[in-house]
């Protein structure tokens, strides 16, 4: 019986780190199919299968999922933080009757999940952009998402930046976000995604042919990486510039390996279907 039980738990585990691995090649349904034939499913499992059909858009089922994982392991911060972006998804999708409530449970389970996990810090940049733009009756505020800015300095200091130039930036400080932004990328020069940043914020602010030359040297870091293709892709086809490249970059993106959290393609493919032809 013992033997049994020991080997039924192993089987289960090997299931669990197969299905970890198609998720992250972005094969969710393939990962969930795996994960829905376990019995007595973990928090863990329940987590993962939440996120697959997070990812395949089916918001109901993770709602489930979470909620189920936050019942088995309720210290666990990552269940707490992927149920509240699930309401948080629901929230923007849903009628202005049923949003209010999905938006409070969003901030609700943000803030569980920071209160459980401080280091967390997926979970404090998303409440960080709650706070930042929900209204003051949905429980945000720009006092409050400034409150978070040393929170998130403690688990990455160059997280900080980025944060302070969002606060700058909501309070027309352009002068202080830019230069957040610039020192954000001095202290991670590799990391495309400071780099994007800062070339998107020139961008907005009208400066186009230096935000050309800043997504520049992000290409230089890595060409074919998902977050430069779809974010310069993004940029030339808000500015209704450069269709052609914007297409190119797009294809580029739709062929690339793209990881959960880099994963636009259904977007990317609406994009190029609408610029096709332009």
């Amino acid at each position: 019986m013992f033997k049994h039980i020991v080997f039924l738990l192993l089987a289960d585990s090997v299931t669990y780190d197969k299905a970890r691995v198609l998720f992250e090649k972005t094969d969710y349904s393939a990962s969930a199919r795996m994960i829905e034939l376990l019995q007595d499913k973990s928090g863990s499992e329940q987590n993962l299968l939440g996120r697959d059909y997070f990812m395949m858009r089916e918001y109901k089922k993770a709602t489930e999922s979470f909620e189920r994982a936050t019942q088995l392991e309720p210290r666990t911060s990552t269940h707490w933080h992927w149920l509240g972006r699930t309401f948080g998804r629901r929230a923007e999708l849903s009628s202005f009757v049923t949003a209010p409530g999905y938006a409070s449970k969003a901030r609700q389970n943000f803030e569980r999940a920071v209160e459980l996990d401080s280091r967390n810090i997926e979970a404090l940049n998303d409440l960080f952009e709650y706070y930042l733009q929900a209204p003051g009756f949905l429980g945000g505020g720009l006092d409050k998402a400034q409150a978070l800015i040393d929170k998130i300095g403690a688990v990455d200091p160059v997280e900080r930046h980025w944060a302070i130039a969002r606060v700058a930036e909501e309070k027309k400080d352009f002068n202080t976000a830019e230069a957040s932004l610039r020192r954000s990328m001095e202290l991670a020069p590799k990391q495309i995604g400071r780099v994007v940043d800062l070339a998107k914020f020139v961008a907005r602010r009208g400066r186009t042919q230096e935000s050309d030359a800043i997504f520049e040297q992000a290409r230089k870091i890595e060409p074919n990486h998902p977050t430069y293709l779809w974010e310069r892709a993004n940029i030339l086809i808000e500015q209704k510039r450069n269709l052609k490249e914007a297409r190119q970059l797009l294809q580029q993106y739709l062929a690339s390996k793209v990881k959960p959290d880099d994963d636009h393609r259904d977007e990317a493919r609406k994009l190029l279907a609408k610029i096709e032809g332009a």
